[in-house]
């Protein structure tokens, strides 16, 4: 890998519903902390990838498989100074559980059981999904989608645990996260936010990174890019899209989308509409 040159590929394949795909090399990108709607499954193909975990941090390099549940916050970086390149796939919720379906292995929700493991076949395997959906073959991309997944989760998954709110703090950092989200355009500040909640600003941001893993700040930023996300898949401009969200402008939103998703958004959108 050359030391300074960075690109990325963020697409969706039409004949592989349910899928996101990136492909990439970063040396100096970061990605801030963030979650995802659905699930990560990462080949790292050079370099090192140093994951942020919840649990830690993971250092993974060429023959491993990053794997992440949907919800869990995360960062990501270097590990080395060439940056660290990886193929990756971004099944959804609904793809993996009717593979877990089709093996019969998993009941309920399925939840990978290791945040990284060292599996050169699957690695190998996800780098074929990549190859099989540039060139068209829906077949092979298909087939070695439900393979390299349905390994993963026979191999490393059990059920996903529910996340109970039990405590009052809890119910108060779901009810600030869904006023967020009604409000994401003009929210509240956080001392407004915890008046509202009839609680005190430190307890609530205690009470709300507790839940979600990040303040409230950073789990708007990235709720602001998911629904900016969902607005440019439907074939919204980019600047439309910053101001329907929150963001002050379209260099706003550049700024925390390329950030956290790992291309511009102009680029995610032409990916998406041809556009």
């Amino acid at each position: 890998m050359g030391r300074e040159r960075e690109w990325a590929r963020h697409w969706r394949y039409a004949e592989l519903p349910g899928l996101d795909l990136l492909r990439a090399h970063y040396v100096r990108h970061t990605f801030p902390r963030h979650a995802h709607d659905g699930y990560v499954i990462a080949a790292v193909t050079g370099g090192i990838e140093e994951v942020g975990l919840p649990g830690g941090t993971v250092r993974a390099g060429p023959g491993s498989v990053v794997l992440i549940n949907p919800e869990v916050p995360h960062t990501a970086r270097a590990g080395v100074p060439e940056g660290w390149a990886y193929a990756t796939l971004y099944p959804s919720r609904e793809l993996i559980a009717e593979v877990a379906a089709d093996i019969g292995r998993l009941r309920g929700t399925p939840g990978f059981t290791a945040d990284s493991v060292t599996d050169p076949q699957t690695s190998h395997t996800i780098t074929e999904v990549h190859r099989a959906a540039e060139e068209g073959n829906a077949l092979a991309a298909d087939t070695l989608l439900r393979g390299a997944v349905a390994r993963m989760l026979t191999r490393h998954a059990g059920p996903l645990s529910a996340r109970t709110v039990r405590s009052a703090g809890a119910v108060d950092a779901a009810q600030a996260r869904a006023v967020l989200l009604e409000r994401m355009a003009e929210p509240p500040s956080l001392e407004q936010l915890a008046a509202e909640l009839g609680t005190s600003p430190f307890a609530l941001l205690r009470s709300f990174r507790e839940r979600y893993g990040m303040p409230p700040h950073t789990w708007l930023t990235d709720a602001r890019v998911r629904r900016a996300r969902r607005l440019l898949d439907a074939g919204t401009p980019p600047a439309e899209a910053a101001l329907a969200v929150g963001f002050t402008d379209q260099p706003h939103l550049n700024r925390h989308f390329t950030r956290i998703v790992g291309v511009p958004p102009g680029a995610y959108r032409r990916e998406r509409t041809g556009g």
